[in-house]
């Protein structure tokens, strides 16, 4: 069997360990199985960037972060228009994919590389996904590799943040990667003891957190904390269409500066904002994410010895299991508000930003 590799999207942590996890269990449980690495993602899949992978090469890699199979993004409404020969992305891909005489390509990715995986599973490949991102978006599964070693980081940030915050006395506005979802900052936020958690999901006023931060002071607590996503947007831009939304931002890709500003006008508090930034996507997993890396990457391994094509792997309810990669394709996992941590957010005092109270978890 000669199976393809390749890792898509943004780099996180976890992502070497699930390909040495996949790799070890293919050699072990696999006779005369191939594995072929393909450089750079699917960029490397279009232009036929190939490599045959010796045993050796999955050595040593468990901790280590990063992909070495290199990664790029490839836009998915991009590929399936025709350049002037009529050929698109993925009839390239389709056509590599051939040609190399491949008998499965496995791909790690997040929300844009599984819908590519089931346009290549939808053109006649044999293809198994892999639930990567810090962003804990994908649908269909609990959790995603990758999440719980930004959680650490992130979490640490605003621990770090609240000592100088209460040192100085300011309110502190820790922005964490999410741009449509808010996993992250949620499970960062609470772990970490924010006083304001602010998502894409629940739209904010930015008075009710001025009011906050007022109440706080008043109250003899000299500091805030806030936990902003990168996504988060007030009310007034949530109902603005997003072209709309860049030019009242003025270019700013992020409303935090500018809640920064307004808290620092309207509350009469010193603001400070904090971008963490790729340090939440770099560095060794943490030894939860290698635990479960491992076992999605032997899980992998087992549909592949199975013939069970057109699945990606999944968690849910702490079973490993698998969802059809035209279920997941194009879906995303959002916070819900009546989710567990929003509630008992709420129920410790923690305001979203949104003026609701606890009704009850």
């Amino acid at each position: 069997m000669k199976i393809g590799i390749l890792t898509a999207g943004g780099d996180c942590p976890g992502l070497n360990a699930v390909i040495r996890g996949f790799a070890k269990y293919v050699y072990n449980q696999i006779p005369n199985a191939e594995i072929i690495g393909i450089q750079d993602g699917y960029r490397g899949l279009i232009s036929g960037e190939f490599s045959k992978l010796k045993e050796s090469d999955f050595s040593g890699i468990l901790n280590i972060g990063g992909t070495i199979l290199g990664t790029s993004r490839q836009p998915f409404k991009q590929m399936k228009v025709e350049d002037q020969n009529g050929e698109s992305r993925l009839d390239q891909m389709v056509k590599n994919y051939k040609k190399n005489k491949l008998d499965l390509l496995v791909t790690l990715g997040g929300a844009g590389t599984h819908k590519t995986a089931s346009l290549l599973s939808d053109a006649g490949c044999n293809v198994i996904g892999l639930p990567k991102t810090i962003d804990n978006d994908i649908w269909g599964t609990d959790v995603t590799f990758g999440f719980h070693t930004a959680l650490e980081i992130d979490t640490e940030c605003i621990d770090r943040i609240h000592t100088t915050a209460a040192s100085h006395g300011r309110t502190m506005l820790i922005e964490i990667m999410g741009n449509k979802v808010g996993w992250l900052t949620l499970y960062a936020g609470i772990a970490g003891g924010a006083d304001i958690i602010l998502i894409p999901e629940i739209p904010y006023d930015p008075d009710e957190v001025c009011n906050m931060v007022t109440k706080r002071y008043e109250s003899g607590k000299a500091f805030t904390i806030i936990a902003i996503a990168e996504g988060a947007m007030s009310k007034k831009e949530a109902a603005m269409k997003k072209a709309e939304r860049l030019e009242y931002r003025n270019g700013e890709a992020t409303a935090t500066n500018r809640l920064a500003r307004y808290i620092q006008e309207n509350a009469g508090v010193e603001t400070r904002t904090v971008i963490p930034g790729h340090i939440q996507r770099g560095g060794n997993p943490s030894p939860y994410d290698r635990l479960l890396s491992t076992e999605l990457g032997s899980f992998a391994g087992k549909l592949v010895q199975e013939g069970n094509f057109g699945k990606t792997v999944a968690i849910i309810n702490n079973q490993i299991t698998y969802n059809r990669l035209s279920d997941v394709a194009g879906k995303t996992k959002y916070v819900d508000e009546d989710n567990q941590m929003i509630k008992i957010g709420r129920s410790i005092g923690i305001s979203f930003g949104d003026g609701k109270k606890f009704k009850g978890i």
